[in-house]
């Protein structure tokens, strides 16, 4: 496909008041574009007309249907199109096994980063496609490393990959592209509480190699984002160095599986995990 000229395209950015969503709503407008952002938030149209003029806010949570649908609605209502619908929103839980989270946090994971993703894209795919625009779906380098610790997250960001693949095939005769953006961890409230804040958690990224440790900054997401978009790219990822990772996965994740069952540290933190209950999950934006 050509390059894709931002100007004046009409983008549905959801999670859009959150790190991630402020930063690449910001980064659209200064391309020109139209950006509406969808969140839970109480005062996302306020937070939405704060960023610019060509900006607009909904409150809507993705996780429900109808209210996606009216979302859209509301966006084409203001616009009088959509071009580029950005599934953004997403939550992760607290750091737990398996055998100890709480049913209802795997849940919520699944519902707003599998769901909610599909309710997104099914809210907004016929405007998509009516004006041969993009799906741009945020998935996470957990789609191809080892979930441990958080596995329902990596489970839902791994759907999201799934998602990316097949609507870029089913799509490719509507002129549409589909974009999927894999992320490491990004510096936001999400991060420093949900991670940083947590020592057990900084115990189990340990066993990673510490070039994969490199952390990202909003903006620097959000311009991985939109250049993929110029180009139609079908996958982004950032930083760089988790690319090989990606493309020798048959290979490399076997065998840094079986590095893990061999690391006593890494072992030991999480049976840590194994011991204790999960705190309550925080709804936050999640990056990626």
């Amino acid at each position: 496909m050509s390059s894709y000229d931002l100007a004046d395209k009409v983008v549905l950015i959801t999670g859009g008041t959150g790190g991630l969503g402020r930063a690449t709503a910001q980064r659209l407008l200064s391309r020109g574009a139209h950006v509406a952002l969808v969140d839970v938030h109480p005062r996302t149209a306020e937070l939405a007309a704060e960023l610019s003029a060509r900006g607009f806010g909904v409150t809507a949570d993705v996780t429900d249907r109808a209210a996606m649908d009216a979302a859209a609605a509301a966006v084409v209502a203001r616009f009088g199109r959509l071009d580029v619908a950005i599934a953004n929103a997403g939550v992760m839980g607290a750091a737990s096994s398996l055998r100890t989270m709480p049913a209802a946090a795997a849940d919520t994971v699944l519902r707003v980063n599998v769901n909610g993703v599909l309710n997104t894209v099914g809210a907004t795919i016929e405007e998509v496609i009516a004006h041969e625009g993009q799906i741009v779906l945020i998935s996470s380098v957990f789609a191809f490393m080892n979930g441990m610790g958080a596995i329902p997250y990596a489970m839902s960001k791994a759907s999201v990959e799934q998602l990316g693949r097949g609507l870029r095939i089913e799509l490719a005769d509507h002129g549409v592209s589909v974009l999927t953006a894999y992320f490491s961890l990004i510096q936001t409230d999400m991060v420093r509480n949900g991670v940083d804040a947590d020592p057990r958690v900084l115990e189990i990224m340990a066993a990673l190699p510490r070039p994969l440790h490199k952390r990202l900054q909003p903006t620097e997401a959000a311009e991985a984002i939109v250049r993929g978009m110029t180009r139609r790219s079908a996958r982004v990822i950032r930083p760089r160095r988790w690319t090989a990772l990606s493309v020798a996965r048959g290979v490399m994740g076997p065998a840094g599986d079986a590095r893990l069952l061999r690391d006593t540290a890494t072992l030991a933190s999480l049976a840590k995990l194994d011991i204790s209950d999960a705190s309550p999950i925080t709804l936050q934006g999640v990056p990626s």
